[in-house]
C-alpha cells in the first residue's frame, strides 16, 4: 500500500494516553509487555457546544454522477455540497465554496417514483469478513506461551472466528427496524437513506451480502506488542499493536504480496475490488509507536493496485476496514462488540476513497477536522452508541452525524430535520466553518 494512502486513512481512537502507562511497574510477575489488570482502558470524551453556522447556510447538489471513471472498484456515486469554507492542503488553505464527495452504492436520484418493491433499485455489494488471527511469539519467533499460576502453558493467540456469528446477527448484516426504511434493513444502509430520506425512494436501498472467508493469521514478534491476560485461564483479554508493524503485516507491497494479510486475500480471491472487505480481529487495538498514544480500534482505506487486459487496464481500488470485535468491559461509553465495525463500515459508506474533504469542523467532542468522516463526530460522546437488541444480544452500532451536518445544511434535508442518525437527538444543528485555529467561524470576503 502506499504511503499516500496509509497516511489517508481514517481511524477510531477511543483513548489517548502515553504507551508507557499502560504497563506496571509495581509487579514482578508481570512480563514487561504485560499491560496491568489495574489498568483500565476508559474513554475521556470531550464536549463543545456549537453555535449557528456561519456567513450563511450550505447547500445540497441536486447533480448525481455515477462511478468514478478509469476506476474498478465497488459501486459508487458522485455528488457535491456548496458551503464556504477552508481547503486545507500541504501548501496552506485556500477559500472553498463547493465540495464533492463519492459515496458507496448508486445515485438516489430518480428513484422516488418506484415502489419498495423495485428489486431494480437496490445495489448488493458483497461483503466479505475475513478473520485474522493474532499469534504472538517470542524474540526469536518461536511461539510464545502464557505461564500461569498452576505450571499449565497456554498458546498467546487471539482468534476473533468465535465472534462471527454474533457479527453477522448484528444489525451490521442482519435487517432490522429504522425509521429511514420501510422495511427492514441493514444499519449502514438505515444511516444513508437517512441522509438521502427526502431525495430517494422507498426502494433504493444499498445492501451488504456478507460472505465469511478463511482466516488468516498475523505473527507479531515480541517488542511490537503489549498484551493484558485473564491470569486464571491464561487467554489473552487484548493485545495493543504498533500500528507501523500492524499495517506492514496488513497490506501488500507489491501486486503479488501473500506474505500479507490482505495480499494474500486478494491473490487467492477472497476480496475483489468490488467488495467491501472487512478484516475482523478480536480485541485487538493499535498504538503510535512515535508518541506511544493508544488506541486504535479500527480504521478504513482501500488497496490500490494496478489493472490488466482483463479489466480494461483500470487501476483497481480494494476498498476494506479493519475494526475489532470489543469485548463488553474493556471501554466505557457503551463502546462494545460491533461499535468500531459500525464506525468503520459507515464512514466507508460515505468516504469510501477516504478523499471526501470538507470545510474544518469541530465535532461535540473537540475534535477538529476537514472531512467527511461521519463516526469521528461523535465518538468518544456517552451518547455515541445506540444499544440495538437483536436475536437476544444487545448490540452497540455507533450514531453516525449526516452529511447535512457537514455541508452546514439549516434546516437539514435529512430525515426529520436530523444531523445524526439512527439516534436524531445528539446533533442538534449543522456544523460551524471555521478557520484554522477550529474556532473563529470561517467568513468568505465579499
Amino acid at each position: 500500500m502506499a504511503f499516500l494512502k496509509l497516511y489517508a486513512r481514517r481511524t477510531l481512537w477511543l483513548v489517548l494516553i502515553g504507551l508507557g502507562a499502560l504497563v506496571s511497574q509495581s509487579s514482578l510477575a508481570l512480563e514487561s509487555d504485560q499491560v496491568d489488570d489495574s489498568f483500565n482502558l476508559k474513554m475521556k470524551p470531550h464536549t463543545l457546544h456549537l453555535g449557528n453556522t456561519a456567513d450563511g447556510t450550505g447547500v445540497l447538489g441536486t447533480h448525481f454522477n455515477g462511478s468514478m471513471l478509469g476506476i474498478d472498484t465497488l459501486p459508487n456515486f458522485s455528488s457535491y455540497f456548496y458551503f464556504p469554507g477552508l481547503s486545507v492542503t500541504p501548501f496552506g488553505a485556500a477559500p472553498q465554496f463547493t465540495w464533492q464527495y463519492s459515496m458507496v452504492g448508486r445515485s438516489p436520484v430518480g428513484t422516488r417514483d418506484h415502489g419498495d418493491g423495485d428489486d431494480a433499485l437496490v445495489t448488493r455489494v458483497r461483503a466479505p469478513i475475513v478473520p485474522v488471527i493474532i499469534d504472538l511469539r517470542n524474540f526469536d519467533g518461536s511461539p510464545r506461551f502464557f505461564t500461569r499460576a498452576d505450571g499449565v502453558k497456554v498458546r498467546m493467540i487471539l482468534d476473533p472466528t468465535p465472534y462471527i456469528s454474533n457479527v453477522l446477527a448484528s444489525p451490521i448484516f442482519s435487517p432490522t427496524n429504522y425509521s429511514s426504511s420501510s422495511r427492514r434493513t441493514q444499519y449502514t444502509d438505515a444511516v444513508q437513506r437517512a441522509e438521502f430520506y427526502n431525495t430517494a425512494g422507498a426502494g433504493w436501498h444499498t445492501v451488504l451480502v456478507p460472505v465469511v472467508t478463511a482466516p488468516r493469521t498475523m505473527v507479531l514478534i515480541r517488542g511490537t506488542y503489549s498484551f493484558n491476560v485473564d491470569a486464571a485461564t491464561g487467554q489473552l483479554r487484548y493485545v495493543l499493536v504498533n500500528e507501523s508493524v500492524f499495517a506492514s503485516a496488513l497490506f501488500p507491497s507489491t501486486p503479488t504480496d501473500v506474505t500479507t494479510v490482505m495480499g494474500a486475500a486478494e491473490v487467492s480471491g477472497d476480496v475483489k475490488a468490488t467488495d467491501l472487505s472487512t478484516f475482523l480481529f478480536a480485541n485487538t487495538f493499535l498504538f503510535d509507536p512515535a508518541d506511544g498514544s493508544c488506541c486504535v480500534l479500527g480504521y478504513h482505506t482501500y488497496d490500490v493496485e494496478p489493472g490488466d487486459a482483463s479489466n480494461g487496464w483500470r487501476e483497481r481500488h480494494y476498498v476494506m476496514n479493519y475494526a475489532s470485535w470489543i469485548s463488553p468491559g474493556l471501554f466505557g461509553g457503551g463502546f462494545s462488540d460491533i461499535t468500531a465495525l459500525s464506525h468503520e463500515l459507515s464512514e466507508a459508506f460515505n468516504d469510501p476513497f477516504v478523499n471526501n474533504s470538507t470545510p474544518i469542523w469541530v465535532g461535540p467532542n473537540g475534535l477538529c477536522q476537514n472531512n467527511l468522516e461521519v463516526g469521528d463526530v461523535l465518538e468518544g460522546l456517552p451518547n455515541a452508541t445506540i444499544p440495538t437488541l437483536m436475536n437476544g444480544y444487545t448490540y452497540h452500532p455507533q450514531n453516525e452525524a449526516l452529511v447535512q451536518w457537514f455541508a452546514g445544511i439549516t434546516p437539514s434535508s435529512a430525515i426529520g430535520g436530523a444531523y445524526s442518525y439512527p439516534d436524531t437527538s445528539v446533533l442538534t444543528s449543522a456544523a460551524v466553518s471555521t478557520g484554522l485555529d477550529c474556532a473563529t467561524p470561517f467568513t468568505a470576503k465579499r
